[in-house]
């Protein structure tokens, strides 16, 4: 006939008789006493010392979950220990039973705010001891396994918060994406300004967790584009007046398609579609506005995306030669890219070089 084992939980008092305890006393006559008493009650982890200077160390090396204290001792009081472990172990929550034929008002005062959490007088009634382990090492469990909810909580909510997280980039760079296959056969322009627009910030001096929103973000730039007409978007020849008024509200309608959702990867993106065409000297759109009234996501932008569209093919135009494209970034400088944004462009070109060969179409 086959065994079933038992799959029963264990009991709350199974789980108590394995907690680590502690006995502190410079008799060895109680120890001895505390040590048979605990074994006698089931007890299984029991440390001893009748050496207070060795109560530190020992706690440093192993987690009590409850130190029986003597308080008279010599080399240091058990005062003195409980000050040690409270300033060396910073534990709120150290369980601390007082052993002390002292009753004074003000020992018993002194170890309270120390840390201690309750009292038996010497001579001890075993029964009592041992309700009074038993009520300690209860308390102490719950207060363990509340901290363990908690982590796991915080585990659990770090975890899906990163999911989101990541959801709202690849969403981003997703919509990004479908904004530039509408005149790029490949949509890799988004991948190379956007990670030259996170080296360009980085040079400008912007901290980590702003030049990461400019990488995540700034693939949207053109994601109004979705919203141009194809006869107007993949003309091949020049756009007349009323063609090329109709292609600049592509910055208003990122703007609007990106919307006013309270995060800040959104509100970067929605700030980058709305300004990258603004130019240095006032003269681009939609606002016209100028200098340094344009957004420095803006601004950083602006260099990204037309240094790789001058490399790019398009409807339009064949790809640039590097040295010509770079020339040109140098000239606009102070007409339509900020100037001191254009020498940090200088200063990492090799690394956006590295770039633009890295991902190519």
């Amino acid at each position: 006939m086959t065994e079933i084992k038992s799959s029963v939980a264990p009991s709350l008092d199974d789980e108590l008789k394995k907690s680590n305890i502690l006995i502190v006393d410079d008799n060895p006559a109680n120890v001895s006493l505390l040590e048979f008493i605990l074994e006698d009650e089931g007890y299984e982890n029991v440390t001893s010392t009748i050496d207070p200077r060795l109560v530190l160390p020992l706690c440093r090396k192993q987690s009590f979950d409850l130190i029986l204290l003597d308080i008279r001792m010599p080399y240091l009081s058990g005062l003195e220990v409980m000050e040690q472990l409270q300033e060396q172990l910073g534990d709120d929550h150290l369980a601390i039973l007082v052993l002390t034929a002292q009753t004074d008002m003000q020992t018993r005062q002194d170890a309270l705010k120390l840390g201690a959490k309750d009292f038996v007088t010497k001579p001890f009634e075993q029964w009592e001891v041992m309700l009074r382990i038993h009520n300690m090492l209860e308390t102490h469990y719950f207060y363990k396994q509340q901290l363990m909810r908690g982590d796991v909580l915080e585990q659990e909510v770090c975890k899906r918060t990163e999911e989101i997280r990541r959801v709202q980039l690849e969403i981003v760079r997703r919509l990004g994406t479908a904004g530039e296959f509408r005149d790029n056969e490949t949509g890799a322009h988004v991948v190379r300004m956007s990670q030259i627009s996170e080296i360009i910030g980085r040079g400008a001096g912007l901290d980590e967790k702003t030049c990461e929103l400019i990488l995540y973000s700034s693939p949207m730039h053109d994601i109004g584009k979705i919203g141009i007409p194809d006869n107007i978007l993949l003309k091949p020849g020049k756009l007349n007046g009323d063609e090329w008024k109709i292609m600049m509200s592509h910055a208003q309608i990122g703007r609007d398609i990106i919307g006013d959702y309270p995060a800040d990867i959104m509100w970067m993106a929605g700030t980058i579609a709305l300004s990258h065409h603004e130019k240095w000297d006032g003269s681009g759109y939609p606002q016209g506005l100028k200098g340094e009234d344009i957004p420095i996501y803006g601004r950083i932008a602006a260099i990204s995306d037309v240094f790789d569209a001058l490399l790019s093919r398009r409807p339009y135009k064949e790809p640039w030669p590097l040295d010509k494209a770079v020339e040109l970034i140098k000239e606009e400088a102070g007409r339509h890219f900020d100037p001191r944004l254009v020498q940090v462009f200088v200063d990492h070109l090799d690394e956006i070089l590295a770039i633009e060969k890295n991902n190519a179409d």
